[in-house]
């Protein structure tokens, strides 16, 4: 089931290419308490929204796929959690070219260890990436983004995809410089979700997608998701030593090679075999 945000606060499904609106079946969740419930409260309950939205569909209305605006899947996000260097090409390109991507990081993945973006720079397609730091390099990094759907700790990599809620196309936007990821990866803006989420039953194989991003008509990235050093089960073993993950918790997988600059007025096509394609454009902060 391809389920998404649009419009703010309506819930759609994608069915046969069609936006259906399925925001009555919103019912089911709990009513809201404080404290606010840790994670995502849909997709903590995403098994009996899944049932309702069967239920209502008859009746949902199409809704012009082409005039909504498409929010981040995940509506309340506790983390967004980066996996670096996770392709052997784009670990590659960075040692090549220390004057832009700094001599900072070294060693492997588990050397370097995960990171942690900031929720608050999470949005949808239909958003623009805006350059708050123009004086800067931004490069765009195309990843599969996972969707963690249950309170999960110290889980092992043979259970690891059991956790999963499902995937999406995500965008780790970056700006270059010396300074920790965290921190120039955290830029309102610069963690993009969409165009939907997938759930995992549609997906047989995450290890196994083609992807590619162009900017402009331009190839600029292009992989396969058995490309990856560190599997998707295996991030999710090891994060789960660190941090409980909680739903709507959300991974970055990684990037391949071909990461590189985007300024205002340009245009990214991103897509991911199995779950989809989107758009994003890229604004100045004054736009």
């Amino acid at each position: 089931m391809k389920i998404c945000w649009f419009n703010e606060d309506r819930l759609g499904v994608i069915v046969d290419g069609a936006l259906r609106d399925v925001s009555a079946a919103l019912t089911v969740l709990p009513a809201r308490s404080y404290p606010a419930y840790v994670g995502d409260l849909l997709i903590a309950h995403l098994d009996a929204v899944r049932s309702e939205i069967e239920r209502v569909l008859p009746q949902a209305p199409v809704v012009d796929l082409q005039s909504v605006r498409l929010g981040s899947p995940v509506a309340q996000t506790g983390k967004i959690i980066g996996v670096p260097v996770n392709y052997q090409k784009h670990v590659e390109e960075a040692n090549a070219d220390v004057a832009t991507f700094t001599g900072r990081y070294t060693g492997g993945i588990l050397e370097q260890g995960l990171f942690i973006k900031a929720s608050s720079s999470l949005i949808g397609c239909s958003e623009a990436v805006r350059l708050t730091m123009p004086d800067r390099l931004t490069h765009h990094e195309l990843e599969l983004g996972v969707i963690i759907g249950k309170k999960t700790r110290n889980v092992s990599a043979s259970e690891a995809l059991g956790c999963i809620a499902g995937y999406a196309i995500a965008l780790d936007m970056t700006v270059r410089g010396p300074e920790d990821r965290s921190l120039r990866k955290s830029l309102d803006t610069y963690s993009v979700l969409g165009p939907w989420l997938v759930t995992a039953d549609e997906i047989a194989d995450p290890q196994a997608l083609n992807m590619k991003l162009t900017v402009n008509g331009e190839t600029r990235q292009e992989t396969n998701t058995s490309q990856m050093i560190l599997y998707i089960a295996e991030q999710i073993e090891w994060a789960s030593r660190f941090y409980t993950l909680y739903p709507g918790d959300i991974i970055m997988t990684g990037t391949c090679e071909g990461v590189g600059p985007v300024v205002a007025g340009d245009l990214m096509h991103a897509e991911i075999e199995g779950v989809g394609a989107m758009d994003v454009r890229v604004l100045s902060a004054e736009a």
